[in-house]
């Protein structure tokens, strides 16, 4: 059977192409997830495809309100340090190796992602991983896909554990159904954290690469960019590449030189100017050496940002990395007048299995790349604008803090929300919001701090995905595919079906966004059901896991992302480390809702 089979109108088939091209545009990152969602929603508008009520539904559904909210519970926990106890309850003893730092460490970190917007999670442990492996001589590299691996799989405990959870039961009440209880997903939710961490534990952490050249944090410094120029008062000027001992430096070597407009290619008898930069690639700690030797500078100095940055003698190294939906992403530092915005200097760019052409300040960045940042010791503060453009920042040298006299009641509103909420005293639309109100009112987050945690961008998407979705069910498109599906599984019964609509919600999830990828598939996963007489529950739990299910990619979910950088994977890790554990939670989540729900 075929969708033009049920008649498909004009819109129905402008819907269709409207959503061909933001898939394209989605997969080529032509621009910020959340305004192609938003350029796709005025295409349909324009067309007179949906209407402005219909268009606009997502900025009044109750997901959106709920999933603010969390980022500021979130921001609660996270900025009055109550996590603090984890340095204690997770660092492991003695010389012990990746399976058994992963075994502590993959858990805990899935049960607090249960309850907890996972990016604080993981942003949180990075530094400690790196730390605690360095101690032990277990490269970071064997540590981070697990830690976010464990924590999208702590997604799958609990309603409030991951967004598209909380969308996909917005989107069922709002079809007059009955949403999901917080502890729906556990059912699914704890063999798979069980099951993936054992996997990590014994024999997945052995096919993680190992980072070559070294152990820990030095490992970690490797392949990096990094400039520095030829001052006016250098004796080597005049000379060859070759006769100022500046081609190869054991760890770093010199990859091109930038003269005014022109890259100029390393080679031994290129002759060195005054105001050359020079472009190295290697370990980070060559800079240092580099800096000691007459006639090589900063080619930003200390000194130039004394103003900005306080007193020099303060600055402090940190990392960074770049968040896809950020104002750096597709922009040079030198466009993104990175010294002024962020009042920091970048002395580095690591980009894993990709070489850098070009100066630093004239290349343009990426989602995942890892910056060196030298800037002042608030750099990393919740305040700062670096809040909203980094996944991940934090200082090369672990600074000790220690819960503030906050922490207790952060975790009690944390708990008062999850406990209210699963007992069905309130719905979590509400506790959500009063838990993110408490939060604010005792002081745990201030107001504007509030405000940053919420990420827009994020609640754009949703908006944005759930006008989209609109238009997918009132144009008939939902029950065309709908119609589809189940004329392929017309023989075979519901789990063929269940199958079909896991499998294009994950291939979804990977290709765009988990969010759209879940507000999209589920229109037409409520059609099967009601084609199937299922049960609506059923369906849009696959969905929902299915969307969250992004192993392969380092873009499909923003914690993968966040740990490309500081672990120096490649795509092809996560193909490699991430098949497995795809197949064992596609395989467990239609068992399980097989078996329980249908």
């Amino acid at each position: 059977m075929t969708p033009d089979s049920i008649s498909l109108g004009w819109e129905a088939w402008y819907t269709l192409g409207a959503l061909v091209v933001m898939t394209a545009g989605l997969v080529a990152n032509i621009a910020r997830p959340d305004l192609v969602l938003l350029g796709t929603l005025g295409l349909l508008l324009l067309a007179g495809v949906v209407s402005p009520t219909d268009a606009f539904y997502g900025l009044s559904n109750p997901a959106v309100v709920t999933v603010g909210a969390l980022f500021v519970v979130a921001a609660g926990v996270e900025r009055t340090r109550a996590l603090a106890f984890l340095d204690r309850l997770v660092a492991t003893p003695g010389r012990a190796k990746a399976g058994g730092i992963l075994a502590r460490v993959m858990p805990i970190t899935s049960v607090l992602s249960g309850f907890l917007n996972n990016t604080p999670v993981v942003a949180m442990l990075i530094p400690r991983l790196e730390e605690w492996g360095r101690k032990r001589g277990v490269p970071a590299s064997k540590l981070l896909i697990p830690l976010s691996y464990a924590a999208i799989l702590g997604g799958m405990l609990t309603l409030v554990g991951a967004s598209t959870n909380v969308v996909v039961h917005g989107l069922l009440l709002a079809e007059g159904l009955p949403g999901f209880n917080m502890f729906d997903f556990a059912w699914i939710g704890v063999p798979v954290v069980i099951i993936v961490a054992v996997y990590f534990v014994l024999i997945g952490h052995r096919t993680l690469p190992a980072t070559e050249g070294g152990e820990g944090r030095r490992a970690q410094l490797r392949d990096y960019h990094f400039d520095v120029r030829v001052s006016s008062q250098a004796t080597f000027r005049g000379q060859t590449i070759e006769e100022a001992e500046l081609r190869t430096l054991g760890d770093a070597y010199l990859a091109h030189i930038r003269r005014g407009d022109r890259i100029i290619a390393a080679s031994p008898d290129e002759v060195l100017e005054s105001g050359d930069v020079l472009t190295f690639v290697g370990d980070v700690s060559v800079l240092d050496e580099l800096l000691k030797r007459p006639g090589l500078e900063r080619k930003v100095s200390a000194i130039e940002t004394q103003d900005r940055l306080r007193d020099p003698h303060e600055l402090v190294l940190y990392e960074a990395v770049v968040a896809i939906s950020s104002f750096l992403t597709g922009r040079t530092l030198k466009e993104a007048n990175f010294r002024e915005r962020y009042r920091g200097v970048v002395l580095a760019i690591h980009r894993r299995g990709e070489r850098i052409t070009g100066s630093l300040g004239q290349t343009p960045l990426k989602a995942g790349d890892l910056l060196l940042v030298e800037a002042g010791p608030y750099f990393d503060h919740y305040d700062a604008p670096s809040r909203d453009e980094f996944y991940y920042v934090a200082p090369v040298e672990q600074r000790v803090e220690k819960a503030s006299r906050r922490a207790p009641i952060a975790l009690a509103l944390l708990i008062g929300m999850v406990t209210v909420a699963a007992t069905g005293l309130v719905p979590l639309t509400v506790a959500a919001f009063c838990a993110a109100l408490g939060m604010v009112v005792v002081g745990c987050v201030s107001g504007p701090s509030a405000r940053q945690a919420i990420d827009l961008s994020v609640l754009l998407v949703i908006a944005g995905a759930l006008g989209i979705g609109k238009a997918v069910e009132s144009t008939g498109l939902a029950d065309a595919a709908a119609h589809l599906i189940t004329g392929i599984a017309s023989d075979a019964g519901p789990l063929v079906a269940l199958i079909l609509i896991y499998i294009t919600a994950n291939v979804l999830s990977e290709l765009i966004t988990n969010k759209a990828s879940a507000v999209l598939v589920f229109p037409v996963a409520l059609s099967v059901a009601a084609e199937l007489g299922a049960e609506p529950k059923a369906f849009a739990l696959a969905v929902t896991i299915a969307a969250a299910a992004s192993f392969l990619t380092p873009i499909g979910y923003q914690t993968n992302l966040m740990v490309m950088g500081p672990g120096g994977y490649r795509y092809t890790d996560y193909v490699k480390a991430g098949l497995p554990v795809s197949i064992t939670v596609a395989t467990i989540a239609i068992a399980v809702i097989h078996f329980v729900w249908l």
